[in-house]
């Protein structure tokens, strides 16, 4: 079996800067959870859905996972590192963090479920 690095944590600030340089934000909570806000310029794809979806995602040279609070999107950002996709990093404290440093969410009077 191939050894698969640690997955990083990065905090939101990190995130927020990497995600404007050109890294995919995914976000990886239900819909229900998506619709009622969400990072802009994130990519949603429900962990529910993703081992059939997986193939799906952009080629990028970083993949930043994010969910409301960090567990979630910690074991997707493993997951995705253990079958090669490259650049994987756990946006630690999820979107709860990302509304507590005062980034923005879509819709703009949207909020963390």
């Amino acid at each position: 079996m191939r050894q698969v690095e640690p997955v990083e944590q990065i905090d939101v600030q990190a995130a927020s800067a990497e995600q404007a340089d050109g890294a995919l934000l995914l976000d990886v909570r239900e819909q229900d959870e998506w619709d009622a806000g969400h990072a802009p310029g994130s990519l949603h794809l429900p962990l529910s859905e993703l081992q059939e979806r997986f193939t799906e995602l952009p080629e990028t040279a970083a993949t930043l996972v994010i969910c409301r609070s960090g567990s979630r999107s910690d074991v997707v950002a493993h997951a995705l590192a253990r079958i090669g996709r490259p650049g994987c990093a756990n946006v630690a404290g999820g979107l709860q963090a990302w509304v507590a440093a005062g980034l923005p969410l879509e819709p703009a009077d949207g909020r963390v479920l």
